[in-house]
């Protein structure tokens, strides 16, 4: 009896995780879809790289903070020609003068089904010599991919002071 109890239990907190992990997972999706309005909003210009890439993953709520040694996280949904696909993490670790915390949004495109494989199969890293273009009215008008990828980020709220050198990494899972 204490065995068929302890595998009710077992089965039902799995199920649970679950139910739950599904529900962030709608969340962040949705968040995604806000978070996309936003950068359309911000410059109308980013359509271009939305309609135009191979692919592209959004990150709708980024944390991010340090004191000396920082760090930062989020979740996003990846798209590919337009279509949800699949469920990305990024983490980023960084080392230098830095004190505060933020919240901001990243969105990376991939110009190519190269650059967007390499992604899905989790073998980039971007390291302190890709930088991001912080998004604002007509700054994609001369943004351009490097190396196939570009990124824009755009702040959502709180304080960060930073000379500093990161690195982000990503882990992406299908749909």
């Amino acid at each position: 009896m204490k065995i068929l109890t302890s595998i009710c239990l077992v089965m039902a907190f799995a199920f649970g995780a679950m139910a739950q992990s599904e529900e962030k997972q709608k969340e962040i999706i949705k968040d995604s879809g806000e978070a996309k309005t936003a950068f359309l909003k911000k410059d109308d210009g980013m359509a271009k790289f939305f309609n135009g890439s191979y692919g592209y993953v959004i990150f709708p709520n980024v944390g991010k903070g340090g004191l000396g040694i920082g760090g930062a996280a989020g979740n996003g949904a990846a798209y590919k020609q337009g279509s949800l696909v699949g469920m990305a993490k990024l983490t980023q670790v960084s080392i230098g003068f830095q004190a505060g915390g933020q919240a901001f949004r990243e969105v990376i495109f991939f110009e190519t089904q190269k650059e967007f494989d390499r992604f899905t199969e989790n073998k980039i890293e971007f390291t302190a010599q890709v930088s991001a273009v912080a998004a604002a009215a007509g700054v994609s008008a001369n943004a351009k991919y490097v190396d196939g990828i570009a990124i824009f980020t755009m702040a959502k709220g709180g304080l960060m002071y930073e000379a500093s050198v990161a690195g982000q990494k990503f882990k992406y899972k299908d749909l």
